[in-house]
């Protein structure tokens, strides 16, 4: 199979790892930069030029689709699918998941255990939306936020109302949730593929931080999850309909909440943490559902 993979970061772990994995499965690995795809709509032939030559023979992709650049990553993806080109990451999968507002009012509905989360468009609002949500201490979320950017817990209730006014006051959409304290500044990630949990480590917040992300300096380590908890990830991700993502975690009074769900996962973790071949997981997913006409 020729698969390409989507991504900016060719010498990142990630995309490295994808393509070496793929190599020692004999197949051709190809990296494109999906800012540099240029979509050519027309009847009956869709197709897709890349730095001024058209993209042909490709199987399958592989998004790794940057969360500032959704729309038109989403769009490549799309393009893909309409040439028949099977994608590990479906395009309204992908901006499912990243809409955190939508997610969690998926999940919600699913019957799956999330965080109390509010959403408010008037800052009028603001002392209810903070009520709603438990009280003090609050998490405050930027919709579009990503690893633990964007992220900010307010402590006092002056604190949190200055924060979320000033962010609603200039029109940019925010979530406010419960402060689950149980977690104790960290959750677990659990890796799904193909419907199937393959990986799952504890995160832990560096020192003072409460966001237990990797990139924030955070540490990992394996863990084992029960049936229960699997079934939590698999049954959370089939909700939002990825076929790849990580699902974190918090284990509040109430047991396990889903906190997030990402649609491009980092590999680098999860893999150092497990000493699992996640990468050649994906592969093999891929190479199961390789799509025929």
């Amino acid at each position: 199979m020729k698969i390409a993979i989507l991504s900016r970061s060719p010498a990142s772990y990630s995309t490295n790892r994808l393509l070496e994995a793929g190599i020692a499965r004999g197949h051709e690995m190809v990296v494109l930069d999906h800012l540099q795809c240029v979509l050519v709509i027309e009847k009956g032939r869709p197709h897709i030029y890349y730095k001024n030559s058209e993209v042909t023979g490709v199987n399958a992709i592989i998004p790794r689709i940057g969360a500032s650049v959704t729309f038109y990553g989403a769009a490549v993806v799309r393009q893909f699918e309409m040439m028949n080109i099977f994608s590990a990451v479906e395009s309204q999968a992908l901006v499912r998941s990243r809409d955190k507002l939508r997610c969690l009012q998926m999940l919600a509905k699913g019957g799956i255990a999330i965080p109390k989360s509010a959403f408010a468009y008037s800052p009028r609002n603001v002392d209810n939306v903070i009520d709603q949500v438990g009280g003090i201490p609050v998490i405050i979320k930027l919709l579009e936020g990503t690893q633990g950017l964007g992220v900010i817990l307010a402590e006092t209730r002056i604190s949190a109302k200055s924060v979320i006014e000033a962010f609603l006051d200039v029109q940019v959409n925010i979530l406010v949730q419960e402060f689950v304290k149980e977690a104790e500044g960290a959750d677990v990630r659990v890796f799904v593929v193909d419907g199937q949990v393959v990986g799952a480590m504890r995160r832990k917040g560096a020192e003072g931080d409460f966001r237990s992300n990797l990139h924030r300096g955070g540490s990992a380590e394996v863990v084992k999850l029960t049936a229960q908890e699997k079934e939590l990830a698999i049954k959370s991700v089939k909700r939002v309909g990825l076929g790849i993502a990580g699902v974190d975690m918090l284990q509040s009074k109430r047991g396990y909440v889903v906190n997030e769900i990402n649609s491009s996962p980092g590999l680098e973790g999860i893999e150092k943490a497990t000493g699992s071949d996640i990468a050649g997981k994906i592969i093999e997913y891929v190479e199961r559902h390789e799509y025929v006409d």
